[in-house]
């Protein structure tokens, strides 16, 4: 979808648009919204962050996703001055922003996913523009604990963000850097959250969504600040409740393990599950590395004996959203197919 396209829609009669779930965990899913509460959702972020008009906003990501379409919206709302650019892995290059025919403007908002900031931080160019854009904002899937200490010692405000289609992008934002960085996020004014009996996280944010929202994020929270003198909960989150493999009665979160792993191995990688007649289950790694012996010898140094990968499987790609998230349904078929063709 191009802006064009989208402005188009947006201006129409129509008070709802057409939105599209990422697709991370299956077959994305069409989703009308309202314009309305997209309004409310930006104009909550740009109070939050303190954007004013004629400020600059980055739109880097693709406009098929809730993610990008809010950075429009938010600068409808707020009157911000858009700047645009081809979505890429490489967002502030020099050849993205000069077909975007963007010279040396400030940059006072963006929205990336991980791996655009990645990326960025790469370059010693890209990572200097990185520095300086005033309130950058990560979506789109987890900051690991390697991307956060990068991002620490930046002199504006970085956040991650915590959010989905349905709640119109973030509900919640948590600091990755300076004093006040957390692992926990803070939920905006406004917005409720609370557990339920399989311990996912439950949102309650009116302006934004009709109706308490279920997720399938298995969470944790803390009572850490006050709203209105009340003590209201801020939460991490441990990993999707359909992401936990249930091996011999164990229960491994897919997402702790990529987590711990992170650190050591440098090729794209991903851990799934494939049936296994002892346990029920078992672990496996997908990789794009060939070095399987040694990826092997790293899992046995740095894993737990019951989160080490009974299988180490090569691809050439890993699955991937529309936006950059691994496909997880995709990724357990591949594994699948390997496990049924090895050896």
């Amino acid at each position: 979808m191009t802006l064009q396209n989208f402005l188009t829609e947006w201006h129409n009669d129509n008070s709802q648009l057409l939105v599209h779930t990422s697709g991370s965990t299956g077959k994305p899913k069409p989703l009308w919204v309202e314009k309305q509460r997209m309004l409310n959702s930006a104009r909550i972020t740009c109070d939050f962050l303190g954007l004013k008009a004629n400020d600059t906003a980055l739109l880097c990501m693709p406009l098929d996703y809730i993610a990008g379409k809010m950075v429009v919206v938010r600068s409808i709302e707020r009157n911000l001055h858009l700047l645009s650019v081809t979505p890429s892995g490489h967002p502030l290059s020099d050849k993205s922003l000069s077909e975007a025919g963007i010279s040396n403007e400030e940059i006072t908002f963006a929205a990336m996913v991980p791996l655009q900031v990645y990326n960025s931080l790469q370059i010693p160019e890209e990572r200097e523009r990185l520095r300086q854009i005033r309130h950058l904002i990560i979506g789109g899937g987890a900051v690991d604990n390697k991307l956060s200490a990068a991002l620490h010692d930046f002199p504006n405000a970085v956040w991650s963000t915590y959010g989905m289609t349905e709640t119109l992008s973030h509900i919640a934002l948590r600091r990755l850097n300076g004093p006040n960085a957390s692992e926990w996020y803070k939920p905006f004014d406004g917005v409720k959250i609370w557990l339920n009996e399989e311990g996912c996280l439950v949102i309650d944010a009116p302006a934004v969504c009709a109706y308490p929202l279920v997720t399938n994020d298995r969470a944790e929270l803390s009572p850490s600040h006050m709203e209105n003198g009340i003590e209201t909960p801020c939460f991490r989150i441990l990993g999707r409740k359909d992401n936990v493999i249930d091996s011999g009665g164990i229960k491994i979160q897919i997402e702790e393990v990529e987590s711990r792993l992170k650190s050591f191995l440098t090729s794209d990688f991903a851990i799934t599950s494939c049936p296994d007649e002892r346990f029920g289950e078992t672990v496996v790694l997908l990789t794009t590395d060939s070095s399987i012996d040694a990826i092997n010898e790293i899992c046995q140094q740095h894993l737990p004996k019951f989160w080490q990968p009974r299988f180490i499987f090569h691809t050439p790609t890993l699955p991937k959203t529309g936006n950059g998230k691994p496909a997880r349904v995709e990724i357990k078929t591949l594994t699948h197919q390997l496990y049924k063709t090895r050896g």
